[in-house]
């Protein structure tokens, strides 16, 4: 791992810090509070208030920068354990390439769910290929949205399980910043600063994030295998005073986003796993991803009376990335899988060697893969908020139009090496598109009408979106670099679909809510995708949700009944390699489900002077094929199997203790054991990932209004588990870290 960030973030620790700690005691100015802020705030939340949170018509999640602070994550999956219907599959430990799922969609690369930053969709190309290979800075994000059901319908194109927004920091209304610096193991280093504030009319925001860590995996070479990352945001408004007649805003947001990690898609067979479970073969050494990406967005609101306002959004994100990794070997007598070799060692006793290292290999053994590839994704959305009456009924009318336009540009090559005393060595280099040279693109045009209706304890939410999507493939030949003869074949498709959905609130009594849902679930086919259907399910829900002042408990049952499941081919799910990008229909699948979440404040319940804070999420899911079939994705399919990766039990609870500075809690995550591929019954030893429960523990004390330190120990028991078998052999969890630092509020 190179060191060219890591010095950089070393640099900009210690101003941040003295500049952040000479402020702290400074008076500042507080702008005069914004009438509009709510209704605009809308735009960019999923979910908004808490308030709004507990009369949504579905089910919907708000961890807010309060509870981001308990335990200070800066891994994704970690937040959204706490989240019931969520299915996360860890892989290199840190979140940096997060596999999420939403009430059995399936979680590789996060691909099945709608991925947003602050309302707008951040997967690299959301319609062309989803597969999220970028994911926002969670560490810099003031708070995390997961809506689900009917009421994620307006956060299209993928509508089956939901959508999930990570809410970017504010333009402070005073000015004001915050710094916070931490060490952990294995050399981690995290540091995060803002600074910004608004006049009447103008505001500004300069924000930066910088993370590194020597990895916890150890090379054969002992080389290092962790990650650095620097991440840059800046946000620029200008507005009309908050009392205009026609009161006007306009925010400028742009960022950049530049990591790299010494990442390989090679596991371990199950022996090397049990032994040394954080181990790395040597010809994994040269693995590494190098990624870049950019984000332009302008957010226009013009509110035109109390009644009628408009939110515009125009935005650009660019992504780079090139992952170069070990792809396949030839031990002699033809080229094996990675995957085929893991899992029978016994039968591939020269090809096992050669990946540890202990054999040498003939020249051009090994081949990596340059997974060079480009994404953009532009467009510009438009919402429409109409408020007012009819009769006794209060509407809250949202009519949105949005053009979406987004490419995925793979132009990759093959390097060959030999594996020599323990050392891969270059013997043969592919020129620049020689294994893949092709584009896929997509143009959507989506439409969404939606209407809160209120009247007495009634809350009616119908909604309808339409989607018209089309999709091009454009191969070109990988003798021809510069793409002079043009495409030599162009595969066109198109998608025209209406989802509609309708959820419903009705309040018993100040406690209790009754809820329930039903809409239609759809995600779109990829470019070039012949066989591919788009996915379609009908979507159920209801349930009851119970809040007072000390307590509050969700409760919500969920039914998906898919008339076909699509599953694509990645590398991360080591499937064929001449399939890569490819979509596989999977027929008719049930999913059933519930989700119960409940936190109490034990403390304030029993009327004590410390406040003792507990809370439980509990998700079951059980998911099945419902046609027998056979597919190079999915392999050989038995109606009534279950679907891989998609545990049926999963518990979060957490439980606190807090007095005036300090405070601690103690966190329980477990996932029952899981199938990595179809299958009924037992689980065999080798399609199984272990079930596990890992504890975490944090504590956090303030030293005054302004300073406060923090600890946490991720892992506190030290437990060894494996997270999955895909794309190759079984790869661990994060061990043990210990991560202490200090946080200053100026």
């Amino acid at each position: 791992m190179t060191t060219k960030l890591r010095h950089r973030a070393a640099a900009t620790a210690l101003p941040i810090i003295m500049a952040a700690t000479a402020a702290a005691g400074e008076e500042t100015t507080v702008a005069a509070a914004d009438p509009h802020a709510e209704r605009m705030i809308a735009y960019i939340s999923v979910i908004g208030t808490p308030a709004k949170q507990k009369e949504i018509p579905g089910s919907a999640q708000l961890i807010d920068k309060l509870q981001l602070e308990k335990f200070e994550y800066e891994d994704i999956h970690r937040i959204l354990r706490q989240v019931p219907g969520v299915i996360i599959q860890e892989e290199e430990g840190f979140g940096l390439r997060p596999n999420i799922g939403i009430r059995g969609t399936g979680t590789e690369r996060s691909e099945k769910i709608t991925l947003m930053e602050d309302g707008v969709l951040i997967a690299p190309a959301p319609y062309a290929a989803p597969a999220a290979y970028y994911f926002p800075t969670t560490a810099r994000m003031s708070a995390v949205e997961v809506r689900k059901g009917s009421s994620a319908i307006k956060f299209g194109p993928r509508t089956v399980g939901g959508a999930v927004n990570l809410v970017s920091t504010g333009i402070p209304d005073e000015l004001s910043g915050h710094a916070d610096v931490r060490l952990g193991s294995d050399s981690l280093y995290q540091i995060h600063g803002y600074a910004g504030g608004s006049t009447d009319h103008l505001g500004a925001l300069l924000e930066t994030y910088q993370s590194g860590s020597d990895g916890f995996k150890k090379l054969d070479t002992g080389s290092e295998t962790g990650y650095e990352l620097e991440d840059y945001l800046a946000k620029f408004r200008v507005s009309s005073a908050k009392d205009a007649d026609l009161y006007q805003s306009f925010e400028l947001k742009l960022s950049y986003t530049d990591q790299q990690s010494d990442e390989t898609y090679l596991g371990l067979t199950d022996a090397d796993f049990a032994a040394t479970p954080y181990r790395r073969y040597a010809a994994s050494a040269l693995d590494n991803i190098d990624t870049e990406h950019w984000q332009v967005q302008g957010t226009h609101f013009i509110s035109f009376n109390d009644t009628v306002d408009l939110t515009t959004v125009a935005y650009y994100n660019r992504f780079k990335r090139a992952w170069y990794k070990l792809n396949d070997l030839n031990p002699g007598g033809g080229t094996v899988s990675l995957a085929s070799v893991l899992d029978n060692p016994a039968a591939n006793v020269t090809a096992i060697g050669i990946l540890r290292g202990e054999i040498d290999s003939a020249a051009n053994a090994l081949r990596l893969r340059n997974n060079n590839r480009e994404y953009y994704a532009r467009g510009i959305q438009s919402i429409a908020g109409l408020h007012f009456n009819t009769g006794a009924a209060r509407h809250d009318l949202e009519i949105s139009v949005r053009y979406h336009e987004d490419e995925e540009d793979r132009f990759q090559n093959d390097d060959r090496y030999q594996m020599l005393n323990g050392t891969m060595v270059l013997t043969s280099t592919g020129a620049p598109g020689s294994q893949e040279n092709r584009v896929g693109q997509a143009q959507a045009w989506a439409f969404y009408v939606q209407d809160e209706m209120r009247f007495g304890d009634w809350l009616i939410v119908p909604g309808l979106r339409y989607e018209d999507i089309d999709l091009k493939r454009l191969n070109y030949s990988t003798a021809d670099p510069d793409r002079a003869a043009g495409p030599t074949s162009v595969n066109n498709s198109s998608v025209k679909v209406l989802i509609p959905g309708i959820g419903v609130t009705y309040s018993v009594n100040e406690r209790v809510n009754l809820i329930a849902g039903v809409h239609r679930g759809f995600s779109p086919p990829g470019p070039g995708s012949a066989e591919a259907k788009e996915e379609k399910s009908t979507n159920w829900e209801a349930g009851v949700r119970y809040t007072s002042r000390t307590l509050a408990l969700e409760a919500i049952g969920f039914y998906s009944d898919y008339s076909n499941i699509l599953g694509t081919c990645t590398n991360a799910s080591g499937c064929n390699q001449g399939e890569i990008g490819d979509q596989f229909n999977g027929g008719a699948v049930k999913v059933i489900g519930m989700e119960v979440a409940a936190s109490a404040d034990l403390g304030a319940e029993l009327e004590w002077d410390v406040s003792l804070p507990v809370s439980l999420t509990y998700t079951f899911t059980d998911a099945e094929f419902k046609t027998s079939f056979v597919s190079g994705y999915w392999g050989t399919v038995t109606d009534g199997d279950d679907l891989p990766y998609l545990p049926k039990h999963q518990l979060n609870a957490v439980i606190g203790v807090a007095k005036d500075a300090w405070g601690i809690d103690l966190s329980m995550n477990y996932v029952s054991s899981i199938r990595t591929e179809p299958g009924q019954g037992a689980i065999s030893t080798a399609e199984k990932i272990n079930s596990r429960a890992v504890f975490d523990i944090a504590g956090r004390y303030q030293i005054s209004d302004s300073v406060r330190l923090f600890g946490s120990v991720q892992n506190l028991t030290d437990k060894e588990y494996a997270v999955a078998r895909r794309p190759a052999g079984l790869r661990p969890g994060k061990p043990r870290t210990l991560i202490a630092g200090i946080a200053v509020d100026f």
